[in-house]
């Protein structure tokens, strides 16, 4: 590998242009190509950032020697096929989050990484936020004793959006679970790990798509309270609530700038600025791995992105959350 990582972008929409934004900060980074189905579309992105290669089909950019890894950011329901054929081609994979639709769609594309010896990670940015680092330290470290509560919760209106939009329309697995909930959830995991018990419900559109979801996650010593939704906004700050104090990420939690830690009647602030839109950490874990030729990152493992669709589907079937293409 090239000192800088050669890096195709399959899908260029509004993530994958904050995603690229920030892939320009990293200086070991290389945008070099990317790929759409529509080639017009590519061409537009490929002006905008000035990136060498362009490709009208996703295809093309995995037979290609022009990238070394590849960000996929289309909608949900495509990332398996992709992430797989990308694997198959011999490329390196960070897939947006949810890594897969269903837990065995995760574990297939997990298998198709091992069995080519490709480095793949699943796109959950705000594991490798700043503020929610030092949150998972404090915790770690005894810092507010044994966590007994945990609260999160990620919500916006978006009823005004098209019924053909990703977020409301049922083929490309739309709702708010999969899209915003998996942030509540992968922090009640990042904090106390697998429940043994989980009580959710749903209330949906009339075309079926799930539009808000309340969770209680029920451990042995602890409960965390969770809830994502698409039919209002909510203060999206989280709550990690000790024996000895208490933690509170700033909103939006998910892409904080900050925490603070209550303890013994004092406050202490942590101030945590965020560089370019957030996604710079992520990035440099994953060249991190690629340089030490691991296939899977120690902070975001295959292992967890399974348990976290295993704690998905849980929650879907409890709902009765499902999709017209499964």
């Amino acid at each position: 590998m090239d000192t800088k990582i050669k890096w195709g972008i399959v899908g260029p929409g509004k993530i994958a242009t904050d995603f690229t934004e920030d892939l320009k900060l990293v200086p070991d980074a290389e945008v070099a190509g990317v790929a759409s189905r529509n080639l017009e579309r590519a061409q537009l992105f490929a002006d905008k950032f000035n990136i060498p290669n362009v490709f009208g089909s996703y295809e093309e950019l995995f037979n290609s020697d022009t990238v070394d890894i590849v960000y996929v950011a289309t909608p949900h329901n495509f990332h398996k096929d992709l992430a797989i054929q990308a694997i198959e081609s011999g490329k390196h994979v960070l897939c947006e989050k949810p890594l897969g639709v269903s837990k065995t769609e995760v574990e297939e594309i997990v298998a198709a990484a091992k069995a080519n010896k490709v480095f793949m990670m699943e796109g959950l940015w705000s594991r490798f936020n700043p503020s929610v680092q030092k949150a998972k330290k404090m915790v770690d470290d005894g810092t507010i004793g044994k966590v007994g509560y945990l609260h999160a919760d990620f919500a916006f209106y978006a009823l005004d959006r098209g019924l053909d939009s990703r977020l409301l329309n049922p083929n490309l697995a739309s709702g708010s679970l999969l899209d915003i909930g998996i942030y509540p959830i992968f922090l009640a995991y990042l904090i106390l790990g697998m429940p043994k018990e989980i009580m959710a419900k749903s209330n949906f559109h009339e075309n079926g798509t799930e539009l808000q979801t309340s969770m209680l996650f029920h451990y042995q010593n602890a409960q965390a309270i969770l809830y994502s939704g698409l039919t209002s906004k909510s203060k999206m700050e989280a709550e990690i609530s000790g024996s000895k104090g208490e933690i509170f990420i700033h909103p939006r939690w998910h892409e904080a700038d900050g925490c603070r830690l209550e303890k013994e009647g004092e406050i202490q602030e942590f101030e945590l600025p965020r560089q370019g839109n957030g996604f710079v950490y992520e990035i440099e874990e994953v060249h991190q791995c690629l340089k030490a030729k691991k296939l899977e990152s120690d902070l975001w493992s295959h292992q967890n992105s399974l348990d976290l669709a295993e704690l998905l589907n849980t929650i879907r079937e409890k709902c009765g959350i499902t999709f017209p293409f499964e």
